[in-house]
């Protein structure tokens, strides 16, 4: 062994120390940088002398020759990865359907002095006082008016669910452009990696920043990732390209698979275009997917089969089933909403009309389809409270020789009350009280959901981050560890200067 291997030695020393503080200094720089993952400078013994073979010096021993870097690696747990993955799909997909939910809510606002349910019964105290006064015109005038208003707050609160769902409808646009955004940020890193892992180097804070992108796609749709070496001169530990695929709740792949992203495929200015469309009918319903060069799985299966936000957004919002049915919050509240408003409005009319004694209606639904909006009070009974049929015939008597006795309008107030086999058996007021139960329901189950998977969440979350986040006292006495390590280092190449120099300047004097 050379003389000079000493200073090899403490070289290496230095240098292995110097790096290990650079990456501890990178870590405390990072502390509070999002998805950063602490990084660890994995030391080793370099090969010592002599290496094995037949010629070889004899010497009792091999000779440690000091301290290789054998790799700088991110502290990071891939289960727990998939795990925290998983759980955020989850938690997207209850998210999303909690606070459309809890805007429906807020809209229908039971019970209000402002809802539906106030209006309709200061409605029907309003058809009361007439019954005792019927020939009052101010009492005729209070019953047209409240009326109206009865249909106002119907048409207010359809008119308002539609643009709610329609921001849902924009939501759901600006969502499907993230993922392309996400996806096309990832293939750029994964185009980075090719130029940069066959060279034998380890990008760990590329991994960061792709393994970041994936929590966020995570949210919005369920995925699942494999990586490919990259093969050449690439180090084991090197990750590799990242393949993206569309997965169940399971975790397994939909029928036919969905791949997002192909790792393998060389990256294409236009590949993420409309890799995520969708066709709204005009009714209040999604009614296809598109994914870019796939064979394509129905708004159906994508809403049952896998989670995120994104299909949160649509059930919420409203899709057309297999069999051609609307499902969704929006479309089944609306749909119950229309459906009370007709049923109500001809019940209404068919007493007013006196059993055919006149044709006179109170309401007006202009299309039936959109009841709940287009439902109004008659012009000609705002214009002429009179034409309001508040008093029942007797056998043979027409409309013009009633005489007031206002049983007519105790029966339009019973209206409120009588069970309609439209509205499942149930009155108009059973019906409303029955529609604020189902979203009231939906919405604790939404928010219960949500609470769980965010504990969930959170859990796993806390196990990733006590493995993978940086801890300023560990990176501190790791500082000092190091500091130390290259003191004593430099002391150590001092004490081999020393030694060279007695060699080389002292030595051979004697006798001169």
């Amino acid at each position: 062994m050379s003389t000079f291997h000493g200073l090899e030695m403490a070289r290496r020393a230095l240098s292995v120390q110097q790096a290990a503080l650079y990456t501890t200094g990178h870590n405390i720089s990072n502390a509070n940088t999002k998805g950063f993952s602490r990084q660890r400078v994995d030391f080793q013994t370099s090969l010592p002398y002599p290496a094995v073979g037949r010629n070889r010096p004899q010497i009792p021993g091999q000779v440690g020759t000091g301290v290789d870097i054998g790799a700088i690696t991110r502290v990071r747990n891939d289960f727990l990865d998939k795990q925290f993955r998983a759980e955020n799909s989850r938690v997207g997909f209850w998210d999303a359907q909690a606070n459309a939910l809890y805007r429906m809510e807020e809209l229908l606002n039971e019970p209000s002095k402002t809802g539906l349910s106030h209006t309709m019964t200061e409605f029907w105290q309003s058809l009361q006082d007439l019954s005792v006064n019927p020939e009052s015109g101010g009492a005729r005038a209070v019953v047209a008016q409240r009326g109206l208003a009865v249909a106002e707050t119907f048409s207010h609160l359809s008119e308002t669910l539609q643009t709610i769902q329609n921001d849902i409808l924009e939501e759901i646009d600006k969502t499907a452009d993230t993922v392309n955004s996400l996806l096309r940020q990832i293939s750029q890193i994964n185009d980075q990696l090719k130029q940069i892992e066959p060279h034998g180097y380890v990008a760990n804070d590329l991994y960061d920043k792709r393994d970041l992108l994936l929590d966020e796609l995570s949210d919005i749709v369920s995925i699942r990732t494999t990586y490919d070496s990259l093969g050449a001169n690439s180090k084991e530990i090197a990750q590799g390209i990242v393949s993206i695929e569309l997965v169940n709740r399971n975790g397994s792949s939909l029928n036919p698979p969905i791949v997002l992203l192909d790792g393998m495929t060389d990256y294409h200015e236009n590949y993420f275009d409309d890799f995520l469309t969708y066709t709204d009918s005009g009714d209040g319903s999604i009614t296809s997917l598109q994914f870019k060069d796939q064979e394509n799985i129905t708004v159906e299966q994508f809403v049952d089969q896998t989670m995120g936000r994104l299909a949160g957004l649509i059930v919420s919002h409203g899709y057309e089933k297999d069999n051609g049915e609307v499902e969704g919050h929006f479309p089944n509240i609306l749909n119950r909403l229309n459906t009370m408003a007709k049923a109500f409005a001809e019940e209404f009319n068919r007493v007013h009309r006196l059993d055919g004694a006149s044709t006179q209606d109170f309401f007006v639904i202009a299309d039936d389809e959109d009841a709940a909006f287009t439902i109004t009070v008659h012009e000609d009974i705002i214009r002429n409270p009179n034409l309001i049929n508040a008093n029942t015939l007797l056998p043979g008597q027409d409309l013009a020789d009633q005489y007031n006795n206002g049983e007519n309008a105790l029966n339009l107030a019973k209206v409120f009350s009588t069970a309609l086999a439209d509205l499942d058996n149930l009155s108009v007021e059973g019906y409303f009280e029955n529609m604020i139960g189902i979203i009231g329901v939906e919405a604790r189950e939404a928010n219960r959901m949500t609470e769980n998977t965010n504990i969930l969440l959170q859990q796993v979350d806390e196990q990733r981050m006590s493995i993978s986040a940086v801890s300023l006292d560990e990176e501190m006495a790791n500082m000092l560890k190091f500091q130390h390590a290259y003191n004593a280092a430099a002391r150590s190449m001092t004490a081999i200067d020393e030694l060279l120099d007695r060699i080389i300047n002292n030595m051979g004097l004697v006798g001169r």
